[in-house]
């Protein structure tokens, strides 16, 4: 009989700083995380905002943040599996550890750059720009198992990383699983980002709004344990909410566009609601991709309403990367995070920057304020280049 699948543990991370009240008091409060940035020049490109730690100086246990240094990968997941263990009340040793992650680029940016201008470079922690290298580091620092997986299909991973912690869990093969991922914003993304004309030049993200101009990118971390309900039970942990329904997919369609029906993205979300055993009336909340580019919302929208068909506009949707950014492969795991506390606070976070409709986005999108909700299913969405997309269905405990 497959097992149940409960969340027992978080550790958040994102511009608004560290822990679930700094999402509280941003994405639920309706705040843009954007801030000029001052990590690199920016003058170079189009965009010159995104959400990153210079807009909070957060506190970060374990990291000492100062003004120019930017903390690693390596030490923001340490920080969030720390206290994604305490908050569950277990050590999780042997546990499979599961994370979205491409890498920690900043030292091999260091060496390229220290030898283009003719000086050694030997920061150690340049083996960190390996995506292993931090699921392995991770595993080590906390004496967790194997598999040690990095998962590196873009916007998706850490999504996909839960994913997979949840089928561990459901088929049997391991009783607790530590999952999730990690994004840093960098220069040399960002670059990739803003020359492809993705990022927006308003210093706002506008996601299903008409004249959105783009997404800008954001600071994000998140680590969460899963566990088997009957081990969970066993040892009397409190369940902070079940993961009962993921679904993956794939539509091949375009190296970087998605299908403008949404068929991938609509093929993930009713595999997760198959797998959760839920009919589309069942979902009280999406927490949708939502960039805020022209063609992914359309797309999107698109695929909500081949999944909900006429119940699609009663369904409340809203794109928290709107206040975030858009954090890769952090995002799916954050996001996560997000729609476990929009079921446990009773509360769904609001679309922010929304102001004129667009047609072809024609769903309840939560404009700018928080809506008091009791929600008992809410769905995630991602979707990443390459026509990948991953669905996770939440149920309140």
């Amino acid at each position: 009989m497959p097992h149940e699948v409960a969340i027992t543990g978080y550790g958040v991370l994102t511009a608004f700083g560290f822990g679930a009240d700094a999402l509280r008091h941003g994405v639920f409060g309706g705040r843009p995380g954007f801030v000029p940035v001052t990590r690199f020049d920016p003058t170079p490109f189009r965009a010159d905002r995104a959400a990153t730690f210079e807009g909070a100086g957060p506190e970060i246990p374990g990291v000492v943040v100062k003004p120019g240094y930017t903390p690693t990968q390596a030490e923001v997941l340490h920080a969030c599996t720390a206290e994604a263990l305490r908050v569950a009340g277990t050590d999780a040793l042997g546990a499979p550890v599961l994370l979205g992650t491409n890498g920690d680029h900043s030292a091999a940016r260091t060496f390229w750059t220290d030898r283009a201008e003719g000086r050694d470079s030997t920061d150690p922690r340049v083996l960190d720009s390996l995506p292993a290298a931090l699921p392995r580091r991770i595993g080590e620092d906390f004496g967790l198992g194997f598999p040690r997986l990095a998962f590196v299909n873009a916007c998706v991973a850490s999504t996909n990383s839960i994913a997979h912690g949840a089928e561990l869990i459901r088929r049997g093969s391991a009783d607790t699983v530590v999952c999730g991922g990690a994004y840093l914003v960098t220069e040399d993304v960002f670059a990739k980002f803003d020359s492809g004309r993705a990022l927006s030049k308003e210093g706002v993200v506008r996601p299903f709004a008409a004249g959105r101009a783009g997404l800008l990118q954001g600071d994000g971390a998140a680590v969460l344990v899963l566990e088997s309900a009957e081990r969970a039970r066993a040892r009397g942990a409190q369940v902070l909410a079940e993961l009962v329904g993921w679904g993956l997919a794939a539509d091949a369609y375009h190296v970087v566009k998605p299908h403008p029906r949404g068929e991938g993205l609509a093929r993930a979300a009713s595999a997760a609601l198959r797998r959760a055993g839920l009919a589309p009336q069942d979902i009280g909340y999406v927490n949708a991709h939502g960039t805020g580019t022209p063609l992914n919302d359309v797309a999107e929208t698109a695929a909500l309403h081949s999944v909900f068909g006429g119940h699609a506009p009663d369904v409340p949707v809203s794109s928290t990367k709107s206040s975030t950014g858009h954090m890769l492969e952090a995002t799916g795991a954050v996001e996560a995070v997000i729609t476990l506390l929009a079921l446990r606070d009773g509360v769904l976070p609001p679309t922010i920057g929304y102001q004129e409709p667009d047609p072809a986005c024609d769903l309840d999108y939560i404009p700018n304020r928080a809506r008091p909700a009791e929600v008992t299913h809410a769905l995630s969405l991602n979707a990443a280049f390459g026509g990948v997309n991953a669905a996770l269905v939440l149920k309140r405990v």
